[in-house]
């Protein structure tokens, strides 16, 4: 156990926070963020910033809650994790150890999934755009399910199965063209998206996939959007691809999308509504004896992680700009689509002092919160970001040269370092 992290772990708790913070945070007696009973100004100076801290025990409840809301309510399903949320080996073991699949997006998450320890037979392979050599390494590890994304994509799949002489599992992603009330860059199900075949094109892909003796059609699969705040979008979808396809198929996989808190504004529905409102529209609208399949991501890892960084500067010209020592190299959702962020000092919560919290990056969009309100800000404070879980460390990039954080796991006051920071030498590596 950490010296710091024991001396936070003994003090006695004197706020609850927030549901944007892990299962557990608190701020100690003398007003100092602990989380998974580490004290974040100790995480600081150990690890240095940036740095993601996730809470392994919010993990495991956020994975348990899963399993045991769809458990609650029929013997056939399962639960992936979306790997794309958080695409770290550690993370990933994790959800493993819990008994989870694992649904990747390509050769590297497919990588790192088989490392973290998931059953070649749990794991999902999905993709818009999958190579043949992703192809190829998904079948020659035994994946369990190929979600076929496009008729370019029933062709090479039947191929390969037929050059191996081998048998495989399919799904096949459907654009049901419905879009829920969330950003456009995270909507995926609307008539006019990358991902999945339209209704039309499907009979199409499924008559092709019928016709070769090595693919087995085991469901149908959409996925219509991330950061969903409502259950309706979902039966819609359903509906519609009943419709138009039929029921005759074993697996119904409804992706993922449940939103999770990012501020108090945000309002998802529980686990247990998300996964009896999953359950009960596939029963009711496919029938009885189907399975259930879906694929968390965000709502399995965001709230479970909080980035760390330093201040750096604090300039007053038309407001108050604190420069910290990270910014859209390992935050890019904010620049990326206008994700709201909330920000502390970790010593001196619920300031007053409007500020714009700032990136070091040479770029004017380099911004993480706009609208912060911080107690008095100075250089040498540590800030927290809460809920950046889920697309900070799989999105993080080097631009500027700017190394990658570390990922810090606690629990029980204790902190073990799994992913070390990015060395400078590190970033000339692939130079020849």
């Amino acid at each position: 156990m950490r010296e710091g992290c024991h001396h936070a772990a003994a003090m006695a708790a004197a706020q609850q926070l927030s549901h944007v913070y892990p299962l557990g945070a608190r701020l100690d007696g003398r007003g100092r963020l602990q989380i998974g009973g580490c004290d974040a100004l100790e995480l600081a100076r150990e690890f240095g910033t940036p740095a993601y801290v996730v809470d392994e025990d919010d993990l495991r409840a956020r994975a348990r809650a899963f399993v045991s809301a769809f458990a609650a309510r029929t013997d056939d399903f399962q639960v992936h994790f979306a790997s794309k949320a958080f695409a770290c080996t550690a993370v990933a073991r994790v959800l493993a150890q819990e008994g989870l699949g694992c649904d990747v997006a390509g050769g590297g998450e497919l990588t790192m999934a088989l490392k973290a320890g998931f059953a070649p037979g749990e794991i999902e392979l999905h993709g818009n755009a999958k190579t043949p050599d992703e192809l190829r390494l998904a079948l020659d590890a035994g994946v369990g399910t190929i979600v076929v994304d496009n008729l370019d994509e029933v062709a090479r799949v039947t191929g390969l199965l037929e050059e191996r002489g081998a048998t495989q599992r399919v799904q096949l992603r459907i654009a049901p063209g419905v879009s829920p009330d969330t950003h456009p860059s995270i909507s995926t199900g609307g008539p006019n998206t990358k991902f999945g075949l339209n209704l039309a094109d499907a009979e199409r892909a499924l008559e092709r996939l019928a016709a070769s003796p090595w693919v087995d059609v085991e469901g149908l699969h959409f996925h219509i959007g991330s950061q969903i705040m409502e259950l309706a979008p979902f039966r819609a979808a359903l509906e519609r691809v009943t419709a138009a396809l039929g029921t005759d198929f074993s697996a119904w996989n409804l992706g993922g999308g449940l939103g999770v808190v990012y501020g108090p504004d945000d309002a998802p529905p529980s686990i247990e509504d998300y996964a009896a409102g999953k359950v009960a529209m596939v029963r009711e609208l496919c029938g009885p004896g189907k399975r259930v399949v879906d694929e968390p991501g965000r709502a399995l890892t965001a709230n479970s992680t909080v980035t760390l960084y330093t201040v750096q500067s604090v300039k007053r010209n038309v407001a108050t700009w604190v420069g910290v020592d990270g910014g859209m190299s390992d935050n890019l959702r904010p620049m990326l689509y206008g994700a709201h962020c909330e920000v502390e000092v970790a010593d001196r919560f619920g300031g007053e002092t409007p500020c714009i919290v700032t990136g070091k990056h040479c770029e004017s969009g380099d911004v993480l919160v706009r609208d912060a309100l911080l107690a008095d800000p100075r250089p040498g404070d540590v800030l927290v970001t809460p809920a950046t879980g889920a697309y900070g460390f799989s999105m993080a990039n080097t631009y500027n040269g700017q190394p990658r954080p570390p990922v810090v796991i606690v629990s029980g006051g204790d902190a073990r370092l799994v992913v070390r920071r990015e060395r400078y030498e590190e970033l000339l590596s692939r130079d020849v």
